[in-house]
């Protein structure tokens, strides 16, 4: 399906990454999409609305009080009109305005007016999308049900290198397709884990690991993206909730196995994407151990195995686990599969650091009973669908 005869209304924020809008507007169009732009003043300091107006094939609407449009297409015509709403660039500012409820433009006016879903790609200087406050707007946007589509990594206009640059215009545009066709995980219940636990030492000390919790997180949102009813376990990350998804917050790998179990019987497909602490201190000390000895010895005790409990439950989903190892990765992976008794299994090789911990991108080994397929490093947004697509096709299999 697409995007033909879709109405797609673009929100062009005042950054650097405006000059993307008028590729962004000819590639939804190309897809069938009947395109409408709204600008901030801002914005039109880098790109005119002449430009856009030429390529939409539509006035382009800047002005919130602006008297021809309230008589035809105005604020609440335009949020009406929409079937999807895209901000992009999404600035820092803009989220911020979003998020407070403020109206005090067209963009925040018209996305407070409409009953279309709305989607922002956030566009910024790395630091200022690592800031607190914009990750605490990326939250509440995103648990007020709005779709936040990226950041990518990478080279930024000011010469900094990290995340914050807008995704490209085609990825933007193959998503709005994808939003609108067909829903793979449609009426499915998703459960999954994500990120590290924490195992406490004292009150102020804990033993953890670099799991940063991107792919978890990702397949959260692409899952929900799919049609699926989705419920996030995460361990301590400091990511925004992804839209349409239940996240429950816990800290060590008991608490992690306390929030999953009761939840297991509610769904069909269960991923163990976390990265779960082997072992845990076996006394954990009241107040914070003091410095004196040269050196300390810490006692631990296994922890409980959460994949294990899963796949071992009488009504058992459809079980994923994840094997994230340093070398001979299709080895243990295959032992893991048999040995836990898995459905799939998902070997990624965390040694190397463009795919490993902490990166944006990823790569993955996908094993089950009677096959294998190899995904290639992408972005794990990108890998994440491509994983649910497999496991989709398995589970309607089975």
């Amino acid at each position: 399906m697409g995007l033909k005869n879709k109405k797609v209304l673009l929100g062009i924020g005042g950054g650097i990454a405006a000059y993307k809008s008028a590729d962004l507007v000819r590639k939804l169009k190309d897809r069938g999409a009947d395109v409408r732009v709204v600008m901030s003043l801002s914005a039109q300091e880098f790109i005119t609305p002449l430009t856009l107006q030429a390529l939409s094939g539509y006035p382009v609407s800047t002005d919130l009080l602006d008297p021809s449009a309230e008589a035809s297409m105005g604020h609440i015509e335009l949020a009406r009109w929409a079937d999807l709403v895209i901000v992009a660039p999404a600035t820092a500012n803009l989220i911020a305005r979003i998020s407070s409820g403020m109206a005090d433009e067209l963009i925040t006016t018209t996305c407070l007016a409409t009953e279309a879903p709305i989607v922002l790609c956030p566009a910024m200087n790395q630091q200022m999308y690592r800031n607190a406050a914009t990750q605490a707007n990326l939250v509440t946007v995103a648990q007020r049900g709005m779709t936040i589509w990226g950041p990518d990594s990478g080279s930024q206009a000011c010469g900094e290198v990290g995340p914050g640059r807008m995704l490209e215009p085609v990825a933007i545009a193959e998503k709005a397709a994808q939003f609108f066709g067909p829903k793979l995980l449609a009426g499915i219940s998703l459960l999954l884990t994500a990120g590290p636990t924490r195992e406490a030492i004292d009150p102020v000390r804990y033993i953890s690991n670099h799991s940063s919790g991107k792919m978890g997180f990702s397949l959260a949102s692409a899952a929900a993206e799919m049609g699926a009813e989705v419920t996030l376990v995460a361990g301590p990350v400091n990511l925004a909730t992804p839209a349409n998804v239940s996240r429950i917050d816990v800290e060590s790998a008991q608490e992690m196995l306390d929030a999953v179990l009761p939840e297991v019987e509610k769904n069909q497909i269960f991923i163990a994407c976390a990265a779960v602490a082997d072992y845990r201190i076996a006394d954990v000390a009241e107040s914070k151990i003091k410095k004196s000895a040269e050196q300390m010895q810490l006692a631990l005790v296994r922890n409980p195995d959460i994949l294990a409990s899963v796949a071992s439950h009488p009504k058992r989903p459809f079980t994923v686990g994840f094997a994230a190892e340093t070398n001979n990765v299709e080895q243990y992976a295959k032992g893991k599969l048999e040995r836990k008794k898995l459905d799939m299994i998902a070997a990624n090789d965390v040694s190397n650091s463009n795919i490993g911990f902490n990166s944006d991108n990823n790569a993955l080994s996908v094993f089950w009973h009677d096959g294998v397929t190899h995904l290639p490093a992408v972005d794990k947004q990108t890998l994440a669908k491509q994983l649910l697509t497999l496991i989709a096709e398995k589970v309607r299999t089975k």
